[in-house]
């Protein structure tokens, strides 16, 4: 298997994790007082960093790969990488978070997912990817059915929330860029995760501190739950960018949508209609469309 197989592979599993994260962020709130955001992704993020540091100190301290840098790695050029990596994610997370709690789920869901759209244009334009006219239009076609399948409203209530929800698909977006890069020069997945959670935690840490909401029982389960989703699509969402192309990987993320729909109808009583149907089809439809280009030369 190639490391653009590899890659399609984490990207789906990925997908599952978030999709995992999501469902328990939304049944938070229903075992208890409203919890904010930033609180919220606290909890996401600092299991994600305990996964994260282990894997790390398990790694040798010298060796063709030692502690997250391969010996070719430009230092300075990766810590600048994972410092903008850990800006734009937190950014996403922060941004994606405040959507949810202020706009309906599928404005904020359809918002969040110009991320691959936001990773595509910058590989393109700062980090010399090739993108053809047949990966532009599969993309377009996946965020076509994004929309078939959440069927945003975009309403005037909350346009700030509206504008937080694009900001985070932006964020998260060339966060994806960056890990990409990183994964080109040499720098393993657990010290990229290991610094964008502790980063986005100590962000969090001040809303926390002057807005804390004390969780039930049931809730800090299912926040736990959430950072054990989160650390999965996290550990793959690496590992895909790092892996593969940009362009390649990035429309297989709309398969979150169809998880989240399938947690939606088993556990929320939710049934996909028919705009949700075709948005399904259209999805498959350009992820098998952007997988007939995997083989297409990689830039040297």
């Amino acid at each position: 298997m190639n490391n653009t197989s590899k890659g399609i592979i984490a990207i789906i599993v990925s997908a599952f994790g978030f999709a995992l994260m999501a469902f328990f962020v939304r049944l938070c709130d229903d075992h208890g007082a409203a919890v904010s955001s930033f609180e919220k992704s606290f909890f996401r993020n600092i299991i994600a960093l305990v996964l994260a540091a282990a894997v790390f100190w398990r790694e040798p301290s010298t060796g063709p790969q030692a502690r997250g840098f391969q010996p070719s790695t430009p230092r300075r050029k990766a810590w600048l990488l994972l410092f903008a990596r850990a800006a734009f994610g937190s950014i996403g997370i922060f941004g994606n978070f405040y959507a949810l709690s202020k706009i309906p789920i599928g404005e904020a869901m359809t918002l969040n997912k110009t991320a691959p759209f936001f990773a595509v244009l910058f590989a393109a334009l700062f980090l010399g990817e090739r993108v053809n006219r047949r990966q532009v239009a599969a993309l377009a076609v996946a965020f076509l059915g994004a929309i078939l399948v959440m069927k945003p409203g975009f309403g005037a209530n909350e346009p700030f929330a509206a504008c937080c929800a694009l900001a985070g698909g932006l964020g998260a977006g060339l966060a994806y860029a960056c890990v990409h890069e990183l994964g080109r020069i040499g720098v393993g997945g657990a010290l990229i995760i290991a610094v964008f959670s502790a980063f986005s935690c100590l962000c969090a840490i001040p809303f926390i501190v002057f807005g804390f909401t004390p969780l039930s029982g049931a809730q800090l389960a299912i926040l736990l739950g959430a950072g054990v989703g989160a650390a999965i699509g996290q550990f793959g969402v690496t590992a895909a960018y790092r892996l593969a192309e940009p362009r390649v990987v990035a429309v297989f993320d709309y398969t979150n949508i169809i998880f989240t729909s399938l947690f939606g109808f088993f556990f929320f009583s939710q049934k996909p209609d028919t705009p949700s149907i075709i948005g399904f089809v259209l999805i498959i439809a350009a992820a098998i469309g952007m997988n007939s280009r995997v083989s297409s030369p990689r830039r040297t």
